[in-house]
Formats: structure tokens, sequence, C-alpha cells
């Protein structure tokens, strides 16, 4: 394991942290006018040229917006939520790697904020805190349409993390370490572990989609339903911090994606994270032109893909992929 002095670590950790927070502004703004586009009307296009101040204009509104509280309320867990959340969502990002390491004057600078040896397993451990932030949310507004929204995001979450986990196995098996750069570096002497593990990526794709509640599995937040589920009683920037941490950890699902399956910042030329970037992006777009096409499913529907369709499959492919490998 490569470390950096922690200076070098703390002026990495803001640049990344600016650049996700400016990532997660502009992908709302890609979304809307993506979403635009695939349904035939247009998207934002009266903040700026082309809507680009879009994101600058909704973050004015939300910090001018009256931030009301539920007088039942239970004050400390319900102001804590959306910080817990939105917290995690961040520290999830900083063991993703997006280069190779670079030699700046006299330091070599690592390709990710902290690069430790269990990363995948700190990616996963930081995703289940986060979702307490969900839940509590719901239940300290003390609404019964809020606390039913965090009982269903958390069968949700409960029944495609498992999958998600068990979808990543065959990737650990394959790249022999539970350390994201290493499981980078051995693609780059192999191959993509997309081609390996095909059903592995299928299966983390659609858990992944459920894990963040995008379309068509956003059932604990659909307006028709919930009137926005858990964050029911939230406004201002408060209910702006769950929408950050929840568009930030579609954008560290996506670089954790690109990184297990797609080979990282791997690519035909020696252009380090500009590669990691495109393929982040592409896998961005293939979440928003699910959302402008698919059905919401039923809640039913989506438990029994859940525990009835990816779990086994999931299984199944890691027990499979460590037979091969035993054998090999």
């Amino acid at each position: 394991m490569t470390t950096d002095p922690w200076w070098i670590s703390l002026i990495k950790a803001f640049v990344v942290v600016n650049l996700v927070m400016l990532m997660f502004a502009y992908l709302t703004w890609l979304e809307r006018k993506g979403l635009g586009r695939l349904q035939n009307r247009y998207g934002p296009n009266r903040a700026g040229p082309f809507g680009l101040l879009q994101p600058f204009a909704d973050l004015v509104k939300l910090v001018r917006k009256e931030a009301f509280a539920p007088s039942s309320a239970i004050d400390v867990p319900y102001i804590l939520a959306p910080i817990v959340s939105m917290f995690t969502a961040l520290a999830a990002f900083s063991v993703i790697p997006w280069g190779a390491g670079w030699r700046i004057y006299h330091w070599n600078v690592t390709g990710a904020v902290v690069n430790v040896p269990i990363s995948l397993l700190l990616i996963f451990a930081l995703g289940s805190i986060g979702i307490y932030g969900f839940i509590v949310g719901g239940w300290a507004s003390e609404s019964k349409f809020s606390l039913l929204g965090s009982m269903r995001t958390c069968a949700q979450l409960v029944s495609y993390e498992v999958s998600l986990a068990l979808s990543v196995l065959g990737v650990v098996i394959l790249g022999r370490s539970l350390s994201l750069v290493d499981i980078v570096h051995r693609q780059g002497v192999t191959l993509p572990f997309v081609v390996p593990q095909f059903v592995g990526l299928l299966v983390f794709f659609f858990a992944g989609i459920a894990e963040t509640s995008r379309a068509p599995f956003d059932l604990p937040e659909a307006e028709q339903e919930l009137v926005a589920g858990y964050h029911t009683e939230y406004s201002g920037m408060r209910w702006g911090l769950f929408q950050t941490a929840e568009y930030i950890n579609l954008i560290t699902l996506s670089g954790l994606m690109v990184t297990l399956f797609f080979a990282g910042w791997h690519g035909p030329w020696n252009l380090g994270p500009i590669w990691f970037l495109l393929k982040l992006l592409g896998v961005l777009f293939v979440f928003i032109w699910l959302r402008a096409t698919l059905p919401r499913l039923r809640y039913d529907q989506l438990m029994r893909f859940g525990w009835k369709v990816l779990l086994p499959v999931a299984t199944l492919n890691a027990v499979v992929t460590a037979i091969v490998v035993a054998a090999t």
C-alpha cells in the first residue's frame, strides 16, 4: 500500500470533493436535458446559455427557501440524518482510484484520496452507514408517510445490498485482492473483467439501480404513492442534502462499476483519468436513459426480482467463478 503525506491527501480530498460536487451539479443538468431530448421536449434553457446556469439557480433557490420542520419531529436525528447521508456518500468516493499515480516534484502522488487494502469493503461499509441517514430521516419526522417511505427504503436496500455484494465476489476472486487499485492493475495486465464477469456486471448494474433508488426501481420515492417518501417533511437545503447524497451515491456506484468491470483508467492510449471520466459519463448516461425509457415496477415485482432472481444468479456466478479459478 502506498500512502501520501497527510497534506497531499488533504489537497487531493479538497480537489476531489469539489470536483464531485461540480459533477453532481451538472449531472442534474445533464439528466434534465437528456430526459428532455429522449422524451421529445426541451430541458432547462433559460438560466444561462443552454441552461448551463440552472444548477446554480437551483442552489440559490434551495438556500433561500424556508427550512420548515414538523413540530413533533425529533430534533437531533431529524437534523443529522441528511448530514450523515451526505458525508458517507462523499467519503465512499474517496477510495475509488481515477489514475495510476504521478510523480510531482519530490513526491509520488497516488491516484486516489485513500488507498487501503480493503477499499472495496470500506465502500460497502460506508454505504451501509449511509442507509441509516435515509431511514432515520423518515422516522425522526414523526410522519406516517415518511415512516412508510423509510420502511420501504430499508426493505429495498437490504434485499439488493446482498445481491450487490455477491455480484463483486467474482471480481474479487479474479483480481485476488480487495484493493480497488490492485483490481484495476490486474485488468491492465489481463483484460477488463466485463468479459469473464458479464453476468456479475448485469447483477451489479440492476442491484445498483435499486440501491440508488433510480427508476424503474424508485419505489421509496414514488411521487404518485408516497409524496417523495422518507424526505416528505424536509425542505430547503436539508432536502437538498438528501438529493445531493442520492446523486453522489449514483456517481460513486458508476465509478465503482468502471473500476471493477471496465478497467478503470486503462485505455488504448495513456490518457489516465480522462479514460476514467469518459467511462464514468457513459455509465451515468445509461442510468439516465433507463429513467426515460422504463416504467416503474410494482413493489412486489421489485422485491421478487431482488430475492428470487438477482440473489440466486449472483451466488451461482460467484460459485462458478471460484470453481473455474481453482481448476485452472
